[in-house]
């Protein structure tokens, strides 16, 4: 009892026994408790084995006779779920058995609670029961089994805007909404009569400087422009900026014409509406075994919503390697399989097509869903019957590569059509996508969609859902670039044997790869070696594939058959040879390859003299290293939109003017441009001015970190509710200490920038007598009559 003291408690209760303690006390001989604790082992075995042999919709059969067991032996049954989800989860599983669990508080064991079935959110290793509390629990990782937990650490936040804006560096041109293109040069403290706080420096031509107060942040974006087009800064009041942006105007009004045509097309060709998800679906997505991520859970929200729509569904999910977009699939997969219509998977590579069969058929094992995969690997005769089984419907889904897109495949009920790394098809592959895909609902996958894919998306020619949460533990690539050198190489693939782990060695010339092997075996003597190309027959690649994967060997010398599909958590160094002839997105595809599990990752990337360098591989090479975070794909995606362009999607004139505006003010105006023709006119967002007489800004010996201040500067201009503020201040106290007096005073000045945006206040005064308010018109739910565009109400001695 003295431990226990010492301790934490969280609950401590008294039992009774047969024994009375003075006779234990007097006793020189031990004493045997028996306590009539029970465990659910017994529960979890029968529901696993319900999960794999039971095809009817009594999988949760043992759990609903547990609990009205436990109930008519006068005992409280409670589970206990990690989260709300879960919790829902459970009670809409359950509505089928006629049990209907109440929602619970704090389990008091000190009372005996009454008699019935329960819930409560939680955290609990495992279940017990007690008779003698009168008291039996179980936990959902019992019911549902073990989650393994992939959520990021809160270091890794998921991304909180569609496009994150990078950080600034001094010197980097920046776009103002009301002033145009300028020059960051820092974050400057300003004190003037007494009175301090924090502004953004911008220059302008002519020397022109303009002071931005941090709480109006979101007046400006980081440039992204064309390749080739070097920015000019604009003057404050100037007209250079107004015309550009009349100009960008006009060229965006025209598009915005062929966009609302296109939606057009997309309404009158009605597809499939799916049935909304039933609880043989909330079953599939409870024995899914690890917990979702939270972009990811709204990537497969918006895919749910999309299928149960009318309109043919042309999403486009893009994440990282290994950042779970596969499950994503695999769920609206199953929703379509439980409609009655059939899947098709279309993949770059054969090795591809392979991996996803065994992740679909290990998804879908213990459900009646038929999964095939067609690719070289088939023989004639395994070709012939799952062509046949595709056209009888006995097949659910198939897989494959663009061999499904062949003439001779055809489909009794096709549904949904899954594009697997939709940027490594081509033109050609693409017009045979369109003929399947016109009422089909289309999901692409994807973690650096090409310029053209990602423009269409920007510009809502296609939906977009991005995942940008890391798995738990990953860690990022540490990356090297220099020109050959054999003892680099051999360093590099030593070390990586010494902690038994594997390396890929990419050589993209089919000519001399062989060469280049006997070269590394000389080098290496130790290393056990394999080489893989697209050339070799089918039984030899999948031989050599097959023995690295089940690490009979140590190192594959390849060509980028390997940039998708292979899932090695055992090979975390990746050499790429003359890596100035590779793409951007390529690299980081292939660089995907390593740092899947939890070890640290090693690329090295060799290049010829820096001076021999096309600007272009300067570029590629430059932005690989800037962005070498988890999650960097889509950051990647969009540098490679400002070197290459857009493609097709952008003229020659579209490109000047967004030149002249940058990218993101040109798809502001595109969506004004839209909503105006669609007779919805977007009303411009109201930044208030305001004005204080007092201290406020984050002083820079609370917070250090220039960079740290200005995302806090960030995240506070985008609040648009008070209560947010609030968590703020709590976040900032447990990060850096009590707030100071300046500090708190930029939290009050953010809460009545939040209240001047509700109220329609463009600008607002306020000292220790007296408080301005300037009305905006265009704000007001009912305009003020007859007093001109803006109003102004004073009040003095408040």
């Amino acid at each position: 009892l003295s431990l226990v003291g010492q301790k934490r408690v969280v609950s401590f209760k008294d039992l009774a026994f047969d024994t009375p303690l003075s006779d234990v006390a007097s006793s020189d001989s031990s004493v045997i408790f028996k306590m009539s604790f029970k465990d659910n082992l017994s529960l979890s075995s029968r529901l696993k084995r319900e999960g794999v042999n039971n095809q009817n919709d009594h999988l949760l059969q043992p759990l609903a006779d547990w609990f009205i067991t436990h109930k008519e032996s006068s005992v409280a049954a409670v589970a206990v779920c990690t989260s709300d989800a879960q919790a829902d989860r459970l009670v809409y599983l359950l509505k089928p058995y006629g049990i209907e669990p109440e929602l619970i508080g704090n389990l008091d064991l000190d009372m005996n609670p009454r008699p019935g079935i329960y819930y409560k959110v939680g955290n609990l290793s495992s279940g017990f029961v007690h008779n003698e509390s009168h008291i039996a629990i179980v936990t959902d990782q019992e019911i549902f089994g073990v989650k393994k937990r992939i959520l990021n650490r809160s270091s890794r936040r998921a991304k909180s805007r569609f496009i994150t804006p990078e950080e600034l560096k001094e010197g980097d041109i920046v776009v103002h909404l009301e002033h145009g293109l300028g020059r960051y040069e820092g974050l400057k403290t300003i004190a003037l009569d007494g009175l301090s706080g924090d502004f953004i420096q911008i220059d302008y031509k002519d020397d022109d400087r303009l002071y931005l107060p941090v709480d109006r942040m979101e007046m400006i974006e980081k440039y992204i422009g064309v390749d080739g087009y070097i920015p000019v800064l604009d003057k404050i009041g100037g007209k250079t900026w107004t015309n550009a942006r009349a100009k960008a105007k006009k060229e965006v009004e025209k598009m915005a014409g062929e966009l609302l045509r296109l939606y057009a097309e997309r309404r009158v060709k009605n597809g499939h509406a799916f049935s909304p998800c039933d609880g043989y679906y909330n079953e599939f997505q409870a024995s899914f075994p690890y917990d979702e991520t939270p972009d990811q859970l709204k990537a497969i929200e918006d895919v749910l919503a999309d299928m149960e729509d009318d309109t043919p569904m042309d999403r486009l999910v893009c994440g990282d390697v290994g950042y779970g977009k596969t499950e994503v699939a695999i769920r609206a997969a199953f929703k379509a399989v439980n409609d009655g219509k059939q899947v098709a998977v279309v993949v770059p590579t054969t090795i591809l097509a392979e991996q996803h069969l065994q992740t679909f058929k290990e998804r879908f094992r213990g459900w009646p869903v038929t999964v095939e995969a067609i690719s070289r690997f088939r023989t004639g005769k395994e070709q012939k019957q799952i062509l046949g089984g595709l056209a009888t419907g006995k097949i659910d889904v198939v897989i494959g590569t663009h061999r499904v897109l062949q003439k001779d495949v055809s489909f009794k009920s096709l549904g949904l059509l899954v594009i697997d790394e939709e940027q490594r098809f081509g033109v050609r592959h693409k017009e045979a996508l369109k003929s399947k895909r016109s009422t089909v609902d289309v999901l692409a996958l994807t973690a650096t969609p090409i310029p053209r894919t990602l423009h269409m998306s920007l510009t809502g020619m296609r939906d977009i859902s991005i995942i940008s949460t890391p798995p738990e533990d990953r860690q990022a690539i540490i990356s090297y670039i220099s020109e050959y050198d054999n003892a680099i190489v051999a360093d590099a693939i030593k070390k990586e044997l010494a902690r038994r782990g594997q390396i890929f060695f990419i050589h993209n010339e089919i000519e001399t790869i062989f060469k280049m092997a006997e070269k590394l075996q000389k080098l290496v003597p130790d290393v056990r070696l394999g080489v893989a190309h697209g050339r070799l027959p089918e039984s030899r690649l999948e031989k050599v594939m097959l023995e690295f994967i089940n690490r009979q060997i140590d190192m594959l010398v390849c060509t980028t058959i390997v940039e998708s599909g292979l899932d090695i958590p055992s090979a975390n160094t990746m050499i790429i040879n003359k890596a100035d002839r590779f793409g951007l997105a390529q690299i980081y595809q292939l660089r995907g390859r390593i740092g899947r599990g939890d070890e640290q990752a090693y690329a090295y990337m060799f290049v010829p003299d820096e001076n021999k360098l096309s600007r272009d591989a300067r570029k590629r090479l430059s932005a690989l290293m800037e962005h070498r975070d988890l999650g960097s794909g889509f950051q990647i995606a969009m540098k490679d939109l400002q070197i290459r362009g857009s493609g097709s999607a952008l003229g020659a004139s579209q490109s000047g003017h967004i030149a002249a505006v940058g990218y993101d003010m040109f798809l502001k105006l595109l969506d004004d441009a839209v909503a105006d023709l669609k007779g919805k006119p977007v009303v411009p967002a109201l930044e208030p001015e305001i004005n204080i007489t007092m201290s406020a800004h984050i002083p820079d010996d609370y917070v250090q970190s220039i960079e740290q201040r200005l995302t806090i500067y960030r995240r506070l201009s985008r609040m648009t509710e008070v209560s947010e503020i609030t968590t703020m201040q709590k976040e900032l106290v447990d990060r850096f200490g009590k707030l100071p007096e300046e500090g708190l005073n930029m939290l009050l000045k953010i809460m009545l920038r939040i209240l001047a945006v509700k109220a329609g206040v463009k600008k607002m005064d306020v000292t220790t007598s007296s408080i301005v308010l300037v009305f905006s018109e265009l704000h007001q739910k009912r305009p003020f009559r007859g007093v001109g565009t803006d109003s102004m109400f004073s009040v003095n001695g408040w």
